[in-house]
């Protein structure tokens, strides 16, 4: 079975909701669309236990794009900051709550930091699967390829393809349908507790695991194989 889920945010109890759900099966896959650090306090825990499983494979997010960024160690050569730069990037991961993640990185072992700096650093930003005859691809924000070098707010595809916040408006190219997360699905459909979002080509995921407990946040995980959905505890 194939399932994907998206922007878990530290949140170990909404993780584990649906990995109790799901009981991951070693022929099993769960693939993981980004942002598993930040907001909630055990983004780096949950991290380790997805690199140590061989049936989860992770994309980059925008948070950990921002945590690499922020640590000197960015994921896109064009993001190698100045002197100058250095502050500027570290203050915005913490506007980005990534001030939990720093706290939590800092009482590891200098290698096991590593360790985890150059698992994101190898991750993909996109990734293309085929479950029951349908394609599928599985993005953050957006497909890497559809970056326009035009737009300014997006230096790079790197950038763009954990940025991009997509609307139901944005055309899709066809031949594959696109499921995201960075975007909860709030904004793109009415109703609370929030749930997996359907649109002409795509699919958004991100269900609002980041969100404050007691908002109505929740992790949604959908099994590609016969579109099943699973919600956790909110």
């Amino acid at each position: 079975m194939i399932y994907v889920l998206s922007d878990i945010h530290g949140n170990a109890r909404r993780f584990n909701s649906i990995l109790s759900q799901i009981r991951l099966g070693e022929a099993d896959t769960l693939y993981i669309l980004g942002d598993v650090i930040d907001r909630h306090g055990r983004g780096i825990a949950i991290l380790r236990q997805i690199m140590a499983a061989p049936n989860m494979k992770m994309l980059l997010g925008n948070h950990e794009y921002m945590m690499l960024r922020a640590l000197d160690i960015p994921y896109d050569r064009k993001d190698i900051p100045s002197e100058a730069d250095r502050e500027k990037y570290l203050a915005h991961w913490y506007r980005n709550s990534g001030e939990v993640t720093h706290k939590h990185l800092k009482r590891l072992r200098k290698a096991l930091r590593s360790e985890i700096f150059a698992y994101l650093r190898r991750l993909p930003l996109n990734i293309d699967i085929t479950v029951g005859g349908k394609a599928y691809k599985l993005v953050h924000g957006a497909p890497e390829e559809l970056y326009c070098a035009g737009e300014p707010r997006y230096t790079s595809a790197a950038y763009w393809a954990v940025w991009k916040r997509w609307e139901d408006s944005d055309p899709l190219p066809g031949g594959y349908t696109m499921i995201f997360g960075h975007t909860p699905t709030e904004y793109l459909q009415p109703g609370k507790p929030m749930t997996v979002y359907y649109g002409k080509g795509k699919i958004g995921i991100d269900c609002g695991s980041g969100y404050p407990e007691g908002s109505q946040g929740r992790l949604a995980c959908l099994r590609l194989d016969d579109m099943r959905e699973f919600y956790s505890e909110e």
